[in-house]
């Protein structure tokens, strides 16, 4: 519980690893020069491993004495909490809120023994007195050993409370009655004691009651603690990110022509702003990768294998460049596309210090998270601004979108170019390995199609009769947009008017002005690139290779 808190309030809050590092503080130099010696780099992991230990031996000796001494129990949980607070306030950057994960968990530490006291003796045995000899006599009973025995029959209303008292009387009738009455004279009803069992409970101890209900803990504890773990990371991942300093790029993107962006009302801006930007990943959980502990890979077909740090990558000349992205499973006219500037180390330059072999012809890259894709080796060799990009649109990589390194090749469609949280890189051939979404059914290779969309009027829009403005974006890398083209109602197709681009590598933004009657009307759109090739008309889905197809809107004018 203390670290599911921890997780929200700051990692350094969790009282064992304050525990941990107060107990770094205190340790005299002759003893952390000795765990350095022994552990290397797991001192660290051996000293919190350390802590838990000590907590879970404490822990055990204080369920044992709580059964007899409950008081012992909390008092030991006071102290483990008053240890954790002293160890958390201690710290140079300690604020207020810093104590709640202690006292979170202390006190559920507290309520947790607590409950399990209540559940190990949730048995009783009952203890019941025995009958007086008179009973006994009455009843017939065999007199031995001084057992008690109860008549059959004994009325014991328990559910209400009510119970034979003991100055009631019960007349014994029957032969057996008669004969007790012929032996005591002529007393045929006998006064007969209640037999109580108010303070005659022993209580028993509940091995099974316990045993599952430290099932019930441990699941909740681990859960708690696993999502703890993740939020945690991911603070410290965001304070790690946040003290990346990014140098200057080596080579500059180009200012952005004066009319790049059309500012046009609903168009998509040139440039997506990070928080807008479309995600599409295998991920369930966004890897927390810390830069400190980052480190790329690069073997298989090469004269020399390569291992770099997030320190070794920043140092090297870097390049800026506009860069649109597009996902394969994103249909005709589909949000899955976005365009920003990137930062990073051209991936050429990194490859070649490993020496790629003549026939090695697919870059199997792998995340953080274990996806992997294949990306062409002679597209990343062809001088276009493929990266391992640290950046997005002037600030360090969103965690998001693969913080700490991630690529960017022109060209290519994400699944098969855009890892995220990038680590290794196996140079190899495309007959010899496969990637992710290969054996799913995807292509191997997922050159970008040329598309698109309408982003000005909606599908479904109205509109007021007049003059108005249709719009949207197109791209078609490594090749430029040359031409789009519009035409309603399936009339003559009108070229719309394109703004600048810095390069072919981006997608373009259109325009074009039309004069809307009353109606219901079909706009359609399609792009030319720069080699001449217009996109075709003929849909097809996003499996294997792509959508295609003329992106089309309806629209109520009135």
């Amino acid at each position: 519980m203390a670290q599911l808190v921890a997780g929200v309030v700051g990692p350094t809050t969790f009282p064992v690893v304050a525990v941990g590092d107060a107990t770094v503080d205190l340790t005299p130099a002759p003893v952390k020069d000795f765990a350095i010696r022994t552990f290397g780099e797991n001192d660290k992991a051996v000293l919190l491993g350390g802590v838990l230990v000590v907590l879970a031996a404490v822990a055990a000796l204080i369920g044992l004495l709580s059964r007899r001494l409950p008081a012992v129990g909390y008092l030991g949980f006071v102290l483990f909490g008053v240890i954790g607070v002293l160890a958390v306030v201690t710290r140079p950057d300690a604020g207020a809120l810093d104590v709640v994960p202690t006292v979170v968990g202390v006190a559920a530490g507290a309520w947790a023994l607590g409950w399990l006291l209540r559940r190990a003796a949730g048995g009783t045995a009952s203890h019941t007195p025995a009958a007086a000899p008179s009973e006994r006599a009455l009843s017939g009973a065999p007199q031995q050993d001084g057992a008690a025995q109860e008549p059959e029959g004994a009325d014991e209303r328990e559910g209400t409370g009510q119970r034979q008292g003991a100055g009631e009387r019960e007349t014994v009738g029957g032969p057996e009655g008669e004969a007790g009455a012929g032996a005591l004279g002529d007393r045929r009803a006998v006064e007969r004691p209640a037999v109580m069992r108010a303070g005659g409970e022993v209580a028993v101890f509940d091995r099974r009651r316990l045993l599952t209900g430290v099932a019930g803990g441990v699941v909740v504890a681990g859960a708690g603690a696993v999502l703890g773990n993740r939020l945690g990371a991911r603070q410290a991942v965001d304070a790690a990110r946040g003290g990346v300093t990014l140098p200057r790029a080596a080579t500059p993107a180009r200012p952005l022509p004066a009319g790049a962006d059309l500012r046009i009302g609903g168009l998509s801006p040139f440039v997506t702003p990070n928080k807008d930007f479309y995600r599409v990943d295998t991920a369930l959980v966004v890897p927390q990768v810390d830069p400190a502990e980052w480190t790329l890979r690069i073997h298989g077909m090469v004269d020399r294998p390569v291992e770099l740090t997030f320190a070794d990558l920043l140092k090297l000349p870097l390049t800026e460049a506009d860069v649109t992205l597009t996902c394969v499973s994103n249909e005709v006219g589909g949000p899955y596309v976005g365009n920003a500037r990137w930062l990073g180390a051209r991936m050429a330059d990194v490859l070649r210090r490993a020496g790629l072999r003549a026939d090695a012809d697919m870059l199997l890259s792998t995340s953080a998270d274990g996806f992997t894709c294949g990306t062409p080796v002679d597209v990343v060799m062809d001088g276009r601004d493929a990266l391992f990009a640290v950046a997005m649109n002037g600030e360090v990589l969103p965690v998001d979108h693969g913080f700490p390194v991630r690529q960017v090749v022109p060209g290519l469609y994400g699944y098969v170019s855009a890892t995220k949280w990038v680590v290794d890189i196996k140079v190899t051939r495309f007959d010899r390995d496969q990637a992710y979404w290969t054996p799913r059914g995807w292509s191997a290779m997922g050159p970008i199609k040329t598309q698109s969309r309408i982003d000005v009027p909606r599908q479904g829009g109205s509109l007021k009769a007049g003059p108005a403005t249709i719009a949207g974006v197109a791209w078609a890398q490594h090749t430029g947009v040359d031409a789009v083209e519009v035409r309603v109602d399936r009339g003559q197709w009108r070229e719309a008017r394109l703004a600048e681009v810095p390069g072919p590598d981006t997608w373009r933004q259109w325009a074009i002005d039309w004069a809307a009657t009353p109606g219901e009307h079909t706009i359609e759109v399609r792009a030319t690139d720069a080699s001449g090739r217009t996109q075709t008309e003929q849909p097809a889905p996003p499996a294997p290779d792509g959508a295609s197809g003329w992106h089309a809107v309806t629209v109520q004018v009135a």
